[in-house]
């Protein structure tokens, strides 16, 4: 897959985390980027080498719920 495609995938799921966390959350856009992007979620999905582009949204932000929740990415 090009690295325009892998882009175009992990911007795509950032989307959908954004909307997820201020649903979720109540919080406003920029706070809802903010904690997305300081994640450590987010430094995985943006690493290519981890494939997580190729998961769905909602199991990403599973896995950001439970850094959140744990302060580090765990499974539960």
């Amino acid at each position: 897959m090009n690295d325009k495609r892998i882009k175009y995938l992990i911007e795509g799921i950032s989307k959908d985390i954004i909307a997820y966390l201020m649903e979720d959350k109540g919080i406003k856009m920029t706070d809802a980027i903010s904690v997305f992007h300081n994640s450590e979620t987010f430094a995985k999905l943006s690493d290519p080498n981890t494939g997580l582009y190729i998961v769905s949204s909602a199991y990403v932000y599973a896995i950001l719920k439970a850094e959140l929740r744990f302060g580090k990415i765990t499974l539960e």
